[in-house]
């Protein structure tokens, strides 16, 4: 048992297909599988987030750091196998059939220098064993000048409609091919995702709600990177929450440390509280806020308990295969009248709110 906590990191990888669900189970498989049908030890699928609107699938992969590049490995090749972007369609921006590979450390046994060396080795050893594939690098794995995510996927064109393929120049593989797009690799403290509905389906406005939330944007959160996007009929803000090293704006605002630094990020109900005021200002409301995946506090704990019991598809157990999604004001009466602290959910609480709901 003492051994189960150590060394412990999360890949939350992003693959471009949801609507298909045996191919991304297949990508599961492939990260919990050998080739011969045996159970990786020491390696489990805590989530399976399904987008079907923007054809795109985030799977929680925990493991020790040395045993993540074999599982992540795995699954990106059958992803390569199995996804065509020539033909893909889908309404949140992508350039990869494996468009993430993100490495987080869980815990102080980690570095963030260690993650970014296992990330800059898988994305070689992945553009050799699939040629065709290319990728670039973010945060500590791009040597020396740590450029976030954020940034390199500009440079990359990721945010564009119709990026030049022919301009891109990747880290790492050779020339882009439309086949497999290109893949980005890195490692950071713990990224969260938490995207939050509003009652619209004017972009426009959405525009406008995530340039007020987003960190360099004038009284935006520390962290947060948002799109606004449209989903479902209506807009989505769709925030990627980072982690950041320091002290918190407020006590209360979760925090964890990597090699004995402190890090915070912004709580999914102050990001919603933002949004809900931005979109006010415009005179629509939200709908409804779904945190993928899990908080970095929740991952590292979950990861544990799975590995423990050597359950290597936890998410099936937890039926945490969808996103949870509540609408707050749902939510905060609840957590009120229970005393229970929002930013440190349980996700099985969650989701029994949320079918209490229904």
């Amino acid at each position: 048992m003492p051994a189960v906590g150590q060394r412990l990191v999360a890949c939350l990888l992003n693959v471009s297909e949801a609507r298909n669900k045996d191919v991304v189970e297949k990508v599961v498989r492939a990260a919990i599988f050998n080739s011969r049908g045996g159970q990786r030890e020491g390696t489990t699928v805590l989530n399976i987030f399904r987008d079907r609107g923007y054809n795109r699938s985030v799977i929680t992969i925990a493991a020790g750091i040395d045993g993540i590049r074999e599982a992540v490995l795995s699954a990106c090749e059958q992803a390569c196998q199995l996804i065509d972007m020539r033909s893909h369609v889908g309404d949140h921006p992508c350039m990869g059939a494996v468009d993430l590979v993100p490495i987080y450390p869980l815990g102080e046994e980690v570095g963030l220098e260690e993650c970014g060396k296992e990330a800059r080795a898988l994305a070689v050893t992945l553009t050799d064993r699939v040629p065709g594939t290319s990728a670039f690098y973010f945060g500590f794995a791009d040597l020396p000048q740590q450029r976030g995510l954020a940034q390199r996927r500009k440079e990359m064109g990721w945010f564009r409609k119709d990026p030049d393929m022919e301009a891109i120049k990747p880290d790492v593989g050779g020339k882009l091919g439309r086949r497999y797009g290109l893949t980005g690799v890195g490692a950071s403290p713990y990224v969260m995702n938490c995207n939050v509905t509003i009652g619209t389906c004017d972009v426009g406005v959405g525009r406008r709600v995530a340039q007020g939330l987003r960190e360099s944007g004038a009284g935006g959160l520390p962290g947060v990177q948002v799109l606004a996007l449209p989903h479902e009929g209506a807009v989505e803000i769709a925030c990627n929450v980072e982690s950041v090293r320091g002290a918190p704006p407020e006590a209360s605002w979760p925090c964890f440390t990597i090699g004995g630094e402190r890090y915070y990020h912004a709580p999914a109900s102050r990001i919603t509280a933002h949004v809900a005021q931005l979109a006010g200002e415009h005179g629509v409301g939200t709908e409804g806020t779904a945190l993928v995946g899990f908080t970095p506090q929740e991952c590292r704990g979950l990861a544990e308990r799975a590995l423990a019991r050597g359950i290597a598809e936890f998410w099936r157990g937890t039926a945490r295969g969808a996103h949870v999604k509540w609408d707050e004001r749902f939510l905060r009466r609840f957590a009120c009248s229970m005393t229970l602290n929002l930013d440190r959910h349980s996700p099985m609480l969650l989701l029994t709110i949320n079918r209490m709901k229904e």
